[in-house]
């Protein structure tokens, strides 16, 4: 975690008000629907909470040891737009905290 981005396992709806509480104003899923099963919440019901909470959401479904390059590129511009700081989710965080490690190895983010 940095002043600008932080990481966490799975989130459900119910979250998003801690989330707020911690001063995130940005959320990045990447973890894909139904990769844990229907006990999963879906992006669509994370995303309702998050827009009722005024934060900022992106879906960028990640599949987990298959991170490319395209999608280093494609969370790199979401993180140089998005209102800081950002909460990055996936099943257990590590994931998130890999896709932001590669984009900034490849000089990619703008702070």
């Amino acid at each position: 975690m940095s002043e600008s981005v932080g990481f966490a396992g799975q989130i459900s709806p119910e979250h998003i008000s801690q989330v707020v509480e911690k001063g995130f104003k940005s959320v990045i899923n990447n973890r894909p629907d139904m990769e844990g099963g229907a006990t999963q919440p879906t992006s669509a019901q994370i995303e309702a909470a998050a827009q009722v909470a005024g934060l900022d959401y992106v879906y960028q479904p990640i599949i987990a040891g298959q991170i490319t390059e395209i999608d280093v590129r494609t969370f790199a511009n979401h993180y140089n737009e998005l209102p800081k700081p950002i909460l990055m989710f996936c099943r257990t965080g590590n994931r998130s905290n890999n896709l932001y490690q590669l984009a900034k190895q490849m000089d990619l983010l703008d702070d």
